[in-house]
C-alpha cells in the first residue's frame, strides 16, 4: 500500500516538473508538501484566524465591539472566499512560486504584460514582507503582554518590545534555516496546537467568566461606536479591520506552488477550503470572548494597547488561568510567523529567479546545505523586517501602518491579474483545472469590489481626533514603497527584468491578449 502511495506521488511529481517546464522554469525546489500540508501553510500565512484577530483586537473594540467581531468575521469570510476562488482559478492553469506576476505576464496584452508583471511583483514581494513584519511584530508584543500578567506595573519601552521582535525574527530563522525539511511536520503539529487549543479556550472562558456573561443579544448585536469618533456607520467598516487582516494572505501561498504535490488541484483547493475552515475557527475564539467581555474601555486603556492578556486574566480570574489563554494564543502566533516568513522568502527567491529585484543573481541561489533553501531570500526577508521595524521606535501606530500596507499590497497584486483576466473575456482560464465556469464573472467582480473596499479602509485612522500616536501611515509607506520600485524600475529593472521565462510560441497562443489587443 505504502510503496503505491510512493509510486503515484512519483507520478504526480513528474507531471508537475512538466506542467513546470511548460510554464517556463525548471524545477529547483523540493516537493514536499501534500493537501494538508499546504492547506495547514494556508492557515499559517493568512495569519491564522485567532492570532490574526487577537493581535488588533482593540480595533474590534474601537469599532464597535461584538457586533461588529462577530458579523464582520462572517462578512469578511464570504467575501474572502470569492478572492480565494479568483485566485484559486488562476493559480490552477498557472501553478508556478511566481504567483501573480507571472499571471499578469500571461494574461496581459503583449504591449503591457512587462510593466504589469513588473509592478504586480512589487507588490507581492512587499505585502509578503510587510505581513511576515506584522505578524512577527503581533509576536513581540504578545510576548510583552504576556510578561505584563505577572508584572502589571511594568511598561515596556519601544525599544525593549523591538529588542523582543528581533528575538522572535531570530526564533523564526533557526525553524526556517535548520528545520526546513521539517517544516510540513511542524505545520501538522502547529494544526494540533491550534485546533486543541481553541476547545481549551472555548471550554475555559465559557465555563469561568468571572466577570460574568452577557446574554445572546449583547454577543450577537451590542454595537458601540462611542469610541471610534467616527460615524457608526463607518465604526462598523473600522471593525471589519481584523477580519480583514486574518484573510489578506489568502493567496500568498502561490509562491509555494513548486514545493506542493499536484499543484494544479492541491493549490486552489487549499486556497478555498482555508477560508471557511478559517471562519469556523475565528467563530469558535470569538464566541467565547463576546460571551465573557470584560469592560471595553477598560480594556482599551491598557497602557500597551494590546488587551488580550488583560482580557484573559480578567475573565479566568487568576494570573495563571490568563496565562494559559495566552500561551496558547502565542504559540500559533509563533507557528504562524515561521510559516509566513517561509513563504515570503519563496515570493522574493521567485522574483529575483525573474531578474526583478536589485542583486538578483544573489537571492535567487539555493543553499543545498538547508535542503534547497533559497537563504539569501530568506535573509533579505528577514533584514527588511528588522530595518522596518524601527519604525516602531518613532511611532506607536507601527503595527497598523504595517498591517494597512501589506494588506493593500497585497489586494493590488490579486486586483490587477483578475482585472486583465476579465478584460480579457476570462479566455485565459476557459480550460483551468478548477473552473469557476459561469459563475466567474460574478466571482471576479466581487472580488474587485471587495479589494477597492479594503484599500479605503486600511488607509485610514481607526479613531477620531488624529495625532500623531493614531494616524494610520500606511498609505505614505504604500507609495514610499511606489516610489522605489518605479526608480529601480527606471534605473535597473527596465533593462534587465525581461519578464519570466515565457516562449513565443506560448504568448502568441493566449486567446485573452489578442482580444485585448484587437480591441487596442
Amino acid at each position: 500500500m505504502s510503496s503505491r502511495k510512493e509510486g503515484s506521488i512519483e507520478i504526480d511529481d513528474v507531471r508537475a516538473v512538466d506542467d513546470l517546464k511548460e510554464l517556463g522554469y525548471e524545477q529547483e525546489l523540493v516537493r514536499s508538501r501534500r493537501l494538508p500540508h499546504i492547506l495547514f501553510s494556508a492557515l499559517h500565512v493568512r495569519a491564522e484566524t485567532p492570532c490574526g484577530l487577537a493581535a488588533p483586537i482593540a480595533t474590534s473594540l474601537v469599532g464597535g465591539g461584538p457586533a461588529s467581531m462577530f458579523w464582520g468575521l462572517l462578512l469578511v469570510s464570504l467575501l474572502s472566499l470569492f478572492v480565494a476562488l479568483s485566485l484559486g482559478e488562476i493559480a490552477s492553469k498557472y501553478p508556478t512560486s511566481a504567483g501573480a506576476y507571472y499571471w499578469c505576464y500571461r494574461l496581459a496584452p503583449a504591449r503591457h504584460r512587462l510593466l504589469l508583471s513588473y509592478i504586480t511583483g512589487w507588490l507581492i514581494v512587499t505585502g509578503d514582507w510587510m505581513l511576515a513584519l506584522s505578524v512577527s511584530f503581533a509576536t513581540a508584543q504578545f510576548f510583552v503582554a504576556g510578561v505584563a500578567i505577572f508584572h502589571p506595573a511594568w511598561e515596556a519601552t519601544a525599544w525593549q518590545t523591538y529588542l523582543v521582535f528581533l528575538g522572535v525574527l531570530l526564533i523564526t530563522s533557526t525553524f526556517c534555516i535548520f528545520f526546513n525539511r521539517h517544516l510540513p511536520m511542524l505545520e501538522i503539529v502547529s494544526a494540533y496546537w491550534m485546533v486543541i487549543g481553541l476547545v481549551v479556550m472555548l471550554v475555559c472562558l465559557s465555563v469561568e467568566a468571572k466577570v460574568g456573561r452577557h446574554s445572546a443579544v449583547f454577543a450577537f448585536t451590542h454595537f458601540d461606536a462611542s469610541f471610534s469618533g467616527w460615524s457608526p456607520g463607518w465604526t462598523f467598516f473600522i471593525g471589519l479591520f481584523p477580519a480583514g487582516y486574518t484573510f489578506s494572505g489568502v493567496g500568498m501561498i502561490a509562491s509555494m506552488a513548486e514545493e506542493v504535490h499536484k499543484p494544479s488541484i492541491n493549490l486552489p483547493r487549499a486556497m478555498v477550503w482555508s477560508v471557511p475552515i478559517g471562519c469556523l475557527m475565528g467563530v469558535v475564539f470569538i464566541l467565547p470572548i463576546n460571551f465573557t467581555l470584560p469592560d471595553i474601555g477598560v480594556l482599551l486603556s491598557v497602557a500597551s494597547g494590546q488587551p488580550t492578556a488583560v482580557m484573559f486574566t480578567m475573565i479566568m480570574g487568576s494570573k495563571g488561568g490568563g496565562f494559559g489563554m495566552w500561551f496558547i494564543i502565542f504559540g500559533i502566533a509563533l507557528f504562524c510567523a515561521i510559516s509566513i516568513n517561509c513563504a515570503a522568502s519563496r515570493a522574493t527567491w521567485s522574483f529575483a529567479r525573474d531578474k526583478g529585484i536589485p542583486f538578483h543573481a544573489a537571492f535567487a541561489k539555493l543553499d543545498p546545505r538547508f535542503s534547497e533553501l533559497p537563504l539569501n531570500a530568506f535573509m533579505l526577508c528577514i533584514t527588511v523586517q528588522a530595518l522596518l521595524g524601527l519604525i516602531y521606535l518613532g511611532s506607536s501606530a507601527a503595527f497598523n501602518a504595517f498591517v494597512g500596507v501589506e494588506v493593500m499590497c497585497l489586494g493590488a497584486s490579486y486586483a490587477i491579474p483578475i482585472t486583465v483576466l476579465l478584460l480579457g473575456g476570462r479566455k485565459g482560464v476557459e480550460d483551468a483545472p478548477y473552473s469557476l465556469g459561469k459563475w466567474g464573472w460574478a466571482i471576479n467582480g466581487i472580488t474587485l469590489l471587495w479589494v477597492a473596499l479594503e484599500m479605503v479602509l486600511f488607509s485610514m485612522p481607526a479613531v477620531l481626533p488624529v495625532d500623531k500616536s493614531t494616524m494610520n501611515y500606511a498609505s505614505v509607506v504604500f507609495v514610499g514603497f511606489a516610489v522605489i520600485s518605479a526608480a529601480w524600475y527606471m534605473l535597473n529593472g527596465r533593462l534587465h527584468y525581461a519578464g519570466p521565462p515565457v516562449t513565443q510560441n506560448v504568448q502568441d497562443e493566449n486567446p485573452s491578449m489578442e482580444g485585448i489587443e484587437a480591441k487596442a
